[in-house]
């Protein structure tokens, strides 16, 4: 079913969870797993203030460090995960990524580390959903699996 799995991971909470499960279904379906981590190109520090190279450096920095997390993780299950760091607007650039590894899904999680940047640029995960030509697979987190929960009981409830 599953040839090669794309993990797109900003080492968020949920993107950890994503993580479990990209993993899972590589090992599941004897899949390749890539994990791709996106150095936002569109919040760019141009300033006097920040120096933009250092910006990059420490993010790029800290993409490997989470990707480096992800491939210990897959090895633990008998895994073996290629990795990238790319700048660039996260979808497009997790979509070009699929695209050109011939990504069968794409597994991210619900929701980032951004806040403000997502209500200001939207959200990835809804862009990915919207427009990726490969399926995407949302991970929540906790909460919403307490919401889903909540929602189910009351439904359930409901018809009674």
């Amino acid at each position: 079913m599953y040839d090669t799995v794309l993990l797109a991971t900003d080492g968020s909470e949920t993107a950890d969870r994503a993580a479990d499960r990209a993993i899972d279904l590589a090992a599941t379906y004897g899949a390749d797993l890539h994990a791709l981590y996106v150095i936002e190109t569109r919040t760019a520090y141009d300033n006097a203030i920040v120096d933009p190279e250092e910006v990059e450096a420490n993010l790029r920095s800290e993409g490997r460090e989470i990707l480096d997390t992800v491939v210990d993780r897959a090895a633990e299950a008998g895994v073996d995960a290629e990795t990238a760091v790319e700048e660039g607007v996260p979808a497009d650039t997790v979509e070009a990524y699929a695209e050109t590894h011939d990504a069968d899904v794409i597994v991210l999680g619900r929701r980032g580390r951004s806040g403000l940047r997502r209500a200001l640029l939207g959200s990835t995960t809804d862009a990915l959903v919207r427009t990726s030509p490969v399926p995407v697979l949302v991970v929540g987190d906790d909460a919403d699996d307490e919401d889903a929960a909540a929602e189910a009981a009351s439904a359930t409830a409901d018809r009674e």
